[in-house]
């Protein structure tokens, strides 16, 4: 593969010696002269090096220069650490550090400013370094050929220095003539062949007084057209009969061909108009985020307690709907759009917060799919337990779900790449940079003084700043206006600041202890009004905020919930199996106020006309002992869907099920009661539906999780014992016919008795031997060990290159060789 052949020509060398000014001369040698504090912080930084464990630095060196390895380290640079691996990608290669300093602080006796990219510009590099990205001393910077080749400009792919290619590039498929004729328009002298040609044009690019000559030379017009051209993009289109502006840059190579009517602009050239510089504006600090408006921090708890308490209601709410009638799941996976509808009029919000809400709840393990063949979304048994808490402890289970979450509720309603609507609770709304967005988000709330609000574009630009997109998409932006919308409706943050509770959830601590005293206890009363409402003026505890939610209807939230009294909500209280006195008794009980007369009165009236007609199932019949009633109900046109008929005076057969007739006898204004076959009135206490027990669903990692310091510190010792195997110099044994011991990358040769008699030299010398070994699988590797026993056919000694004591069969040993003794 040509990314392989490419990773590997970086490494090369690693075995042979350094420059003769002591300079590495492959990145595996820069990476062999690092310490074991260097190594770790590279693996650190870039983890996925570690899948699997190199075998050796030559190994680690060649898995860093590949290019989904360099692409993912690229994107991890904050905005100036790209800027300077732009900027080398452009640059000669080595390029030497003043040059790299001149292209992001512009040529000496130029009038730009330095807005300090030369004080940042040793940390910036040192990134790259740490990276493994760059390599080389000071006056020989290289950068990995994967980063180069990705960065630099190519006619497919502008670079992000909005700089051309160069003159040789530029010309490489020109004819030997027509480079003459350029050479020869641009006063110079002839040469003997279109290298020499090519070499004399680009020093005269390079050369700012002959090029500032050159250009005086030129038309105004000509002027304008370079300065179109020299911030980038670096091409334009020319008609087959170009103006005399352009003809006179073409004809001296300012302009050169790109393809029949497409002119570039030389690199060369285009450097020397910016006066040096690779980029028009360069970032070297990261944009501060300033204080927007400031309040008071008790003011701040208060609205974000609030806003905790309406998060945890919220969320309730919507599971419980769900309880006995799910909404299907969609073949394809997720919800139908007027389930999600249903949802939000459901918590009377929108359908953007109220897909939020239900992914939080997804994401918090409150509710999932229940796996049958009719396949609905039901709340889980962890929703129990979660009902079972205080409220902080609800709140506190809901943010933590919340921050490590890959689940995107934002995305829902767009489409994929393929055309695909993505919809909530599907497949496809794990994105993996949103946990890291989120928390980067609340920590530069949490660096603001207490009470204070960010202004959200300025955050945006700190963010892109710290994380620059390479292409096109603006995910991570959206990603944080998300989250602050998020933060603000869950409480985390109140009026813009981050609350003391959701300094504590940033701060790995339990926010439950601060949020709770801001929280007003539940109640365990209601204020009856003669309109036929309650006001709850707080929570309500448990049981009477469930027994409540079945005699009447939310009509408001806020402070206080507004409870609405109607005849159909009577009714579902009585079908639930409370009669008329228990309902009196319950108000009686609960009320600070009495009970005003109209509900009384309601309530009486709902108990006397209900179970008065009772259903049945024949296909289904209505039974009532007043018959007039029965009359009535025939003549009403309503019925003829019913299909009603009299079988007696008191008994009316129906050919609809039992279900539909109690609906369509409720929907025309009566209150039948549905029966037993031994006629005593079924309670319609509908089934609480759960599914089996569901875990919460796992976040999507961004890559290989972060290595801790044990891996990393086992990691390092693989690799240097790796390399000791792979590196050191080897004794030939004496009389052995085989080749030098000491070529890298072989298999020592050794005679079974030479082998034997080597190692047990060594186990009694105590000294380390480098053996190659064919394991049962037949795989072949180089080892260091240090034996101490040799017995039964088996050598067991402390093997360097896997830090540990082991056993090897001898008849595997392929061969055996001593170390020089500086090397053990």
């Amino acid at each position: 593969m040509p990314e392989a052949s490419t990773a590997r020509g970086e490494a090369a060398g690693s075995s042979g010696g350094r420059s003769a000014a002591g300079a590495p001369r492959s990145l595996a040698e820069a990476l062999r002269a690092r310490d074991d504090a260097g190594l770790a912080a590279l693996l650190h930084a870039r983890p996925d090096l570690l899948s699997p464990v190199p075998g050796d630095v030559t190994q680690l060196a060649t898995r860093a220069g590949t290019r989904a390895s360099v692409v993912r380290a690229l994107d991890r640079l904050d905005r100036f650490a790209l800027q300077t691996a732009e900027a080398l990608a452009v640059a000669p290669d080595p390029c030497p550090y003043r040059v790299l300093e001149s292209l992001l602080t512009g040529e000496e006796g130029t009038t730009g400013e330095d807005n300090g990219a030369r004080a940042a510009l040793p940390r910036a590099l040192g990134t790259l370094r740490d990276q493994a990205l760059v390599w080389g001393g000071e006056d020989r910077l290289r950068l990995v050929r994967t980063a180069r080749e990705l960065l630099a400009p190519s006619a497919q792919r502008p670079s992000p220095t909005g700089l051309g290619p160069a003159v040789a590039e530029a010309t490489s498929g020109m004819s030997p003539t027509r480079i003459q004729e350029i050479v020869a328009a641009a006063g110079l002298p002839p040469t003997h062949d279109a290298v020499s040609a090519v070499a004399a044009l680009t020093a005269l690019f390079t050369d700012p007084e002959r090029m500032s000559a050159l250009l005086d030379e030129a038309p105004a017009e000509a002027h304008q057209v370079l300065g179109r051209l020299v911030w980038g993009p670096p091409y334009g289109e020319v008609t087959p009969n170009p103006t005399a502006p352009v003809r006179w840059l073409r004809d001296r190579g300012l302009l050169l061909p790109a393809s029949a009517r497409t002119v570039v602009l030389p690199r060369e050239v285009a450097l020397h108009l910016r006066g040096g510089l690779a980029h028009r504006n360069t970032a070297p600090v990261a944009p501060p985020v300033p204080p927007h408006r400031e309040h008071r921090p008790q003011l701040v708890d208060a609205n974000a307690a609030g806003q905790a308490l309406a998060a945890v209601s919220t969320v309730e709410e919507l599971v419980k709907s769900w309880e006995h009638a799910g909404p299907p799941v969609l073949r394809a996976g997720g919800l139908a759009v007027r389930d999600l509808k249903r949802a939000a009029a459901t918590v009377d919000t929108t359908e953007s917060a109220a897909a939020f809400w239900i992914e939080l709840a997804y994401a918090a393990g409150l509710l999932a799919s229940d796996g049958e063949a009719d396949e609905r979304f039901a709340p889980t048994p962890a929703f129990d337990e979660w009902c079972e808490l205080p409220p902080p402890g609800r709140w506190s289970a809901l943010v933590a779900a919340w921050l490590p979450a890959t689940r995107t509720a934002g995305l829902a309603g767009e489409q994929d790449g393929k055309g695909r609507t993505l919809s909530v609770l599907g497949p496809d709304l794990d994105r993996s940079a949103a946990p890291e967005v989120r928390r980067r988000v609340l920590e530069l709330l949490a660096d603001l003084p207490e009470g204070a609000s960010a202004d959200p574009e300025a955050l945006r630009e700190r963010l892109a700043w710290e994380r620059p997109v390479r292409g096109t998409s603006d995910l991570r932006a959206r990603l944080a206006h998300w989250t602050l919308t998020e933060a603000e409706v869950l409480g985390v943050t109140g009026r813009g600041a981050l609350s003391a509770f959701g300094r504590a959830l940033l701060e790995h601590r339990d926010p439950a202890p601060l949020l709770g005293p801001l929280l007003p206890e539940p109640v365990d009363h209601v204020l009856l009004q003669a309109d036929l409402t309650a006001v709850a003026p707080g929570p309500l505890r448990r049981p009477l905020g469930d027994t409540l939610g079945v005699l009447a209807d939310v009509e408001s939230k806020g402070g206080a919930t507004v409870y609405r009294f109607t005849p159909g909500s009577v009714r579902r209280a009585l079908d639930a199996g409370h009669a008329a006195a228990d309902l009196h008794a319950f108000l009686k009980e609960h009320s600070r106020t009495p009970v005003p007369q109209p509900l009384s009165y309601l309530i009486d009236d709902v108990a006397r006309r209900h179970g008065h007609l009772r259903v049945g199932s024949a296909s289904s019949y209505v039974r009532c002992d007043d018959d007039a009633m029965l009359d009535e109900i025939l003549a009403d046109k309503r019925s003829a869907s019913l299909g009603l008929r009299r079988l007696a005076p008191t008994v009316l057969a129906a050919q609809a099920e039992p279900t539909a007739l109690l609906d369509g006898l409720r929907a025309m204004g009566y209150a039948p009661a549905a029966e037993s076959r031994s006629g005593d009135v079924l309670v319609a206490r509908a089934h609480a539906h759960r599914t089996p027990a569901r875990s919460a669903p796992v976040p999507v990692p961004d890559g290989p999780p972060v290595p801790d310091a044990t891996l990393l510190g086992a990691a390092v010792r693989a690799i240097r014992a790796g390399d000791l195997a792979a590196t050191a110099v080897r004794k030939e044994p004496a009389g052995s016919s085989a080749g030098p011991a000491g070529a890298p990358g072989e298999l020592p040769r050794t005679s079974a008795a030479e082998t034997l008699a080597t190692v047990q030299a060594a186990a009694l010398t105590g000294s380390a031997v480098w053996i190659g070994y064919v394991n049962a699988d037949g795989a072949a590797s180089q080892r260091v060990i240090a034996p101490v026993r040799v017995e039964g056919g088996f050598v067991t000694g402390y093997d360097h290159t896997a830090d540990e004591v082991r056993t090897y069969a001898l008849h595997r040993i392929t061969g055996v060789a001593e170390l020089e003794e500086d090397q053990v």
